[in-house]
């Protein structure tokens, strides 16, 4: 039996997309399903990794990174200073694509290794770590939002996250709707998919426009000066703080335009859509019961999110899957 066990959520983010690496402002929630890690020391120089998911058992020695799912445990372990040989198994109810399943495995880890080391870090320095994870073992240069939605958000409410200063409140879920979040199928890996190119695109432009970050820049128009594609990725994300923050004071109907409108950012400007999920959203915005809808995440696949009529979530995700198809399936009614 393991020493310690902890878990965390998955996320699904309503509006603030790919906001997060440029300072931007973010509004995220907890999903239910989560992630499980259980560990403890196994008196030997090599970590026992296994996943129930997979029904795959990885072995790595310590101070070794490893292949496949190993990285997201074993950069937990090197940055927080473990040197003996630990047995860890992982669970998890989070899916893959769009829902911070890897940020949800990368603070349960950070969890559990705070509690069986008593380690000094806060919630904060914790999701933190999770992003150094990313950055120098998974190759993934994402920003701070999935790690801190992971390791702060709750199911109940909104968190606005200015990635900048990391200030953050919890906002309401606009009245009389509930979030509705499906798997439109398509497979993605970030760290594979066109991400860090988007990320090393929009450090470019904001380099060429004289800012430090695009979340300085107050007028719109000054993208059109950049030459394409920087034109068009600036152009989204400067337009997507804007949304995040006219969402504050949205009703449930703006606030569902507002997130239709990110979607066609993120497919027109930023290119991170898919065919499919393209389908998936238009079925979906074409519900008398949802406010509007989108893909969520980094992209390239994934999951989708809707902001419906409370009460009709379960009844808009049948019906929307019985047009598309049998490729996806309804992840969080």
């Amino acid at each position: 039996m393991p020493e310690v066990t902890a878990s965390a959520p998955g996320r699904v983010n309503l509006l603030g997309e790919h906001t997060d690496y440029q300072g931007g402002f973010v509004l995220p929630t907890a999903i239910p399903q989560r992630a499980t890690v259980g560990l403890g020391r196994n008196g030997s120089s090599t970590h026992v990794l296994y996943s129930a998911n997979l029904e795959k058992t990885l072995r790595v020695a310590v101070g070794e990174v490893g292949t496949e799912f190993a990285p997201y445990l074993t950069g937990c372990l090197q940055l927080s200073g473990v040197t003996e040989g630990l047995n860890i198994h992982i669970s998890s109810e989070v899916p893959s694509g769009g829902l911070s399943s890897s940020a949800a495995l990368e603070v349960a880890t950070l969890r559990a290794l705070r509690e069986l080391y008593g380690l000094e870090l806060d919630d904060v320095a914790l999701a933190l770590r999770g992003v150094q994870v990313e950055h120098e073992f998974v190759g993934v240069k994402c920003g701070v939002m999935d790690q801190l939605a992971s390791s702060l958000a709750n199911t109940r409410t909104l968190l606005l996250v200015d990635t900048r200063s990391l200030e953050r409140r919890a906002v309401p879920f606009p009245a009389g709707a509930e979030v509705l979040v499906m798997d439109s199928g398509v497979p993605r890996r970030l760290a594979e998919s066109g991400y860090n190119e988007r990320r090393t695109q929009v450090e470019e432009a904001a380099r060429l426009l004289g800012v430090r970050e695009l979340r300085d820049v107050t007028d719109i128009s000054v993208v059109e000066t950049l030459p394409s594609p920087l034109k068009e990725r600036a152009r989204h994300v400067i337009s997507e703080n804007a949304r995040v923050l006219e969402g504050l004071e949205a009703d449930a109907a703006q606030f569902g335009q507002l997130m239709n409108a990110t979607h066609a950012s993120l497919r027109d400007d930023y290119a991170v859509s898919h065919p499919l999920v393209d389908d998936l959203v238009a079925l979906l915005q074409a519900q008398p019961d949802v406010f509007g809808a989108r893909i969520t995440g980094a992209g390239f696949g994934g999951a989708v999110v809707a902001l419906v009529r409370e009460g009709t979530a379960a009844a808009v995700g049948t019906a929307v899957l019985a047009d598309y198809g049998t490729l996806g399936k309804v992840v969080v009614p």
